[in-house]
């Protein structure tokens, strides 16, 4: 008897679907490690949690850094996920042959309302193996910011972040990287996002 596998794509493969015209925008469609993933519909929550997180990291970062907003990002395990956030080296114009890649990123953050179990274990675990150093889950239903960082890989051959720190709503977090950057969670966690 044959077993069932899923149909695997390449970062290439996936490239010259979106070119062909088989993949648009409207799909929200991720290749996570070769396979393409549905993206879940974002709540009201979540998307203002969004453009104020954007917003203030413009603020903060000016011209420091290239802040991307639900952009793409191309990794080595044949992924290229869209987090809500991220923060790049370099200027915009810098990505315009490729999306940025781990050793440009400076930190990644998805939100959180209706993914919780895949962005706090399928996505940590891919953004660790990528090498990516700091990633951030904002947490809007725990009104908490959760920030990974330092990726490593267990004997099991898992990957995870060795830390994990909690901050709450009322409070403030250094930007990593930019060491005059304080990002004032208390703005995330709009009054309807608990509700």
């Amino acid at each position: 008897m044959n077993a069932v596998t899923p149909k695997r794509f390449t970062i290439a493969q996936y490239h010259q679907l979106i070119e062909l015209g088989f993949l648009t925008e409207g799909d929200h469609i991720e290749l996570i490690r070769g396979e393409l993933i549905q993206m879940t519909a974002k709540g009201m929550p979540h998307t203002v949690c969004s453009s104020i997180l954007c917003r203030q990291l413009d603020r903060l970062l000016g011209e420091r850094a290239v802040i991307r907003g639900q952009d793409p990002i191309t990794l080595p395990n044949q992924s290229e996920p869209e987090p809500d956030v991220v923060i790049a080296r370099g200027r915009d114009e810098d990505y315009l042959a490729h999306h940025p890649y781990p050793e440009d990123i400076l930190l990644v953050i998805e939100i959180l309302d209706k993914t919780i179990d895949y962005d706090q274990t399928t996505k940590l675990s891919l953004y660790a193996e990528a090498g990516i150093y700091h990633y951030w889950i904002v947490n809007l239903s725990a009104r908490q910011l959760e920030r990974h960082s330092q990726p490593y890989q267990n004997a099991q051959s898992k990957f995870s972040y060795l830390s994990k720190q909690i901050s709450l709503s009322n409070q403030s977090v250094l930007i990593p990287g930019f060491e005059d950057a304080l990002l004032d969670l208390n703005r995330l966690f709009p009054e309807s996002a608990s509700e």
